[in-house]
């Protein structure tokens, strides 16, 4: 049955918000059966070559041209540009200019001159820029000023373009060379790194490298069934192949996050004795167009060089989603490419026999029908949440791990922790061994699993937070509320515990047990629910004559129900067994309606008929049990956490003989400030001080 709503089967909490609501790697090798883990010694490079010479011929040339563009600017300083042919003139007058120096150029006359103003009286070029169709008048007057003392050197159009381009070419030359190396050696082959982008970052892997074997999976027996049948197909296929049988070409895991999906893939890899190939689907995607494409067909071609072997594409939808689908830009579509190409791997004219392909995903509703099919996916295998049994099978796995003290009730927990998935349990275990670690404990207790359940889904319990006396008495009488009517609601989830204490982003919070993992709603246990969620706004409003926000998270819950109860599940009599909600794929960014205004309106006012029934009954059952509601709400001002025990006798009229927070807190106080006593029979180590003398302090 498919909810609209989160499945309500688990600790029921119904928070108080009071002031504390607030609304592989790429471009590697894979690794081949003979190939060695570890480079030889003095091999440095994924290729067994050593990288140093390359580094050192690369520092090489970059030393090289630094000491080039040195000396070419230390020559470029000892120059001097004439401005004029008069100051020309003025330091040949001078006598600074060396005979002979003098040198007529197409473009320019040069010398070598000393003495030059700003300069510390050592040799250097001067040049004086002149026109190439003046060169007849500066002949004459070189002629004039020196006597002929001067030599011509004229050059042709090819000199004057060669040294003009020749810098920039020897510039381009060398940068290429220093990208293309790099290219290179960050593609690690010879197509570089452009020729990198087009194959596949998949990483191999193999029993060694995973050390996960199904006996590490627990809790999805059935799941693992028919996994471990894929595994006896890659070993004996003859087997199967004498019925006529052949072996699946797909797996699709398909589950909630946190199930096991990926866990289950490690234990295929674990198990198998075939290469397994592992890749995500976002590694297809890349900047370049056509890369995704590129990628899958290199992906298969290296699995049926291998086969038969295993691929296993974890997050399949980020490249597998419904095409045509959504908001697009209208240009290349990169995914669909991609998708376009697996497709023709999984099931084309070039069938990769031999070559399994099991991949995970927790959005199966968004996949494209042409990727589920039969003959590309044969086997869509579920991944659910544990069941009772399966979470303290998985429980058993993860505590392995941890020492537990003698008190530790595994079976407990898992009764305790319903709808949990699998890492919550896993995560579970962890904080229970964090925290008793950082009490100094030497095991694991059964109160550290306790706090540890209930910090993973709800979060860390906020105990130094000071509430206002009047704040608490309002989160109290608001737990009470809830407390007490799920305690005289027959058709509710029993209590498990209640407390005033904030945790996460809640004020308070009351904690149910349900007797049984709960696959589907019954409209008793709705009603109950919708009916004990409104307790709270009720017993706060008439104890403090105010209404505050925080019942948010209640209205939230019961507006949830009530619409999934009308628009999912039928429960409206004036509408009748038809659903009205949409298909929930997320690739529209407007709401689906089919369904004309009129039942639009008729559907809002069933809802809202749900839940003023709700909140009447609820209303009616607080009043006729005031006097429960105070005892509790009183109590657990005192005690701040109550247990489902205390509760029951609150309200068939016990009390409760057991010490308040005030009471603890002055005894552990009066403890700590009391005198130690010295042992009998030995004397007293200080003196007898006279009258008003204070002892010295110890």
């Amino acid at each position: 049955m498919k909810s609209t709503m989160p499945n309500n089967a688990e600790l029921l909490v119904l928070p108080h918000a009071g002031h504390d609501n607030k609304p592989t790697p790429g471009g590697q090798r894979p690794q081949r059966p003979g190939d060695s883990k570890e480079p030889a010694p003095g091999q440095g490079g994924p290729n067994g070559r050593s990288q140093a010479p390359r580094v050192f011929s690369v520092m090489s040339l970059l030393a090289i041209v630094l000491l080039v563009v040195l000396i070419m600017t230390s020559v470029a300083g000892q120059s001097r540009s004439v401005s004029s042919w008069q100051e020309f003139k003025a330091i040949y007058k001078q006598g600074d200019v060396t005979k002979g120096s003098i040198v007529l150029r197409d473009n320019a006359v040069t010398a070598r001159a000393r003495n030059l103003p700003g300069t510390d009286g050592s040799e250097r070029s001067i040049a004086f820029a002149i026109n190439g169709n003046s060169r007849e008048f500066y002949v004459k007057e070189l002629n004039d000023l020196t006597g002929g003392d001067f030599r011509e050197a004229p050059s042709t159009l090819w000199q004057q373009i060669l040294i003009s381009i020749i810098p920039f070419v020897l510039l381009i030359g060398f940068v290429w060379f220093l990208i293309s190396r790099g290219l290179r050696g960050a593609g690690g082959g010879p197509g570089g790194m452009l020729g990198s982008f087009g194959k596949s970052r998949h990483r191999m892997l193999s029993k060694e490298m995973t050390n996960v074997t199904f006996a590490d999976v627990a809790g999805i027996d059935e799941a693992k069934d028919e996994v471990r049948e894929i595994i006896e197909f890659l070993k004996n296929p003859k087997r199967f192949m004498k019925l006529g049988g052949r072996i699946p070409r797909g797996v699709l895991l398909i589950g909630e996050p946190g199930c096991g999906k990926t866990l289950l893939a490690k234990a295929i890899a674990g198990e198998a004795d075939v290469p397994f190939f592992s890749i995500s689907g976002s590694d297809f995607v890349e900047m370049f167009v056509g890369v995704g494409a590129s990628r899958v067909r290199d992906l298969f071609k290296q699995a049926k060089e291998s086969a038969p072997c295993i691929i296993f594409l974890d997050e399949i939808d980020a490249v597998g989603r419904r095409r045509g689908g959504g908001f697009t830009t209208g240009g290349h579509d990169e995914r669909e490419q991609t998708l376009n190409a697996i497709l023709v791997e999984m099931d084309g004219f070039n069938s990769a026999d031999g070559v399994i392909v099991v991949a995970a995903t927790n959005r199966a509703d968004v996949l494209d029908p042409a990727l589920t099919r039969p003959g590309r996916f044969d086997r869509q295998i579920i991944v659910p949440r544990p069941d009772v049994k399966g979470r303290l099978e998985i429980l058993r796995v993860h505590a392995n791990k941890v020492k537990l003290g003698p008190s530790v009730d595994l079976e407990k927990v898992a009764r305790a922790t319903p709808m949990f998935s699998g890492a919550d349990l896993a995560a579970l275990i962890n904080e229970a061994a964090i925290a008793a670690t950082l009490h100094n404990k030497d095991f694991v207790e059964q109160e550290d699993l306790e706090e540890a359940r209930d910090k993973v889904r709800w979060g860390r319990s906020r105990k130094s937070r000071v509430r206002e006396k009047d704040e608490n008495r309002l989160v109290a009488y608001h737990e009470a509320g809830h407390a007490v009517l799920q305690v005289l609601l027959p058709d509710a989830d029993p209590l498990h515990k209640v407390t005033i204490i904030p945790r996460g982003d809640m004020g308070g919070a009351t904690f149910s047990l349900p007797a049984k993992d709960r696959m589907g709603y019954g409209l008793k246990w709705l009603n109950a629910t919708l009916r004990m969620a409104c307790g709270g706004r009720i017993a706060e409003t008439k104890a403090m004559g105010d209404v505050s926000s925080g019942a948010s998270g209640d209205i939230s819950q019961v507006t949830q129900i009530a619409r999934a109860m009308v628009l999912d599940w039928g429960m409206s009599q004036k509408l009748g067994f038809v659903r009205y909600s949409g298909a929930d794929t997320r690739e529209m960014f407007l709401p689906e309606k089919d369904y004309s205004d009129e039942t639009a309106r008729i559907i809002d006012e069933e809802i809202k008929r749900i839940v003023d029934e709700a909140y009447r009954d609820a209303e009616r059952l607080i009043e006729a049990n005031w006097d429960k509601v105070v005892a509790v709400a009183e109590a657990l001002i005192k005690h701040e956490t109550l247990s489902a025990d205390e509760v029951f006798r609150l309200v068939r009229g016990e009390q409760l003989s057991k010490p308040s927070i005030s009471d603890l807190l002055a005894a552990e106080a009066k403890r700590d400030s009391a005198p130690s006593k010295p042992a009998s029979g030995s004397p007293s180590t200080d003196p007898e001080l006279p009258p008003g003398v204070l002892p010295r302090p110890a």
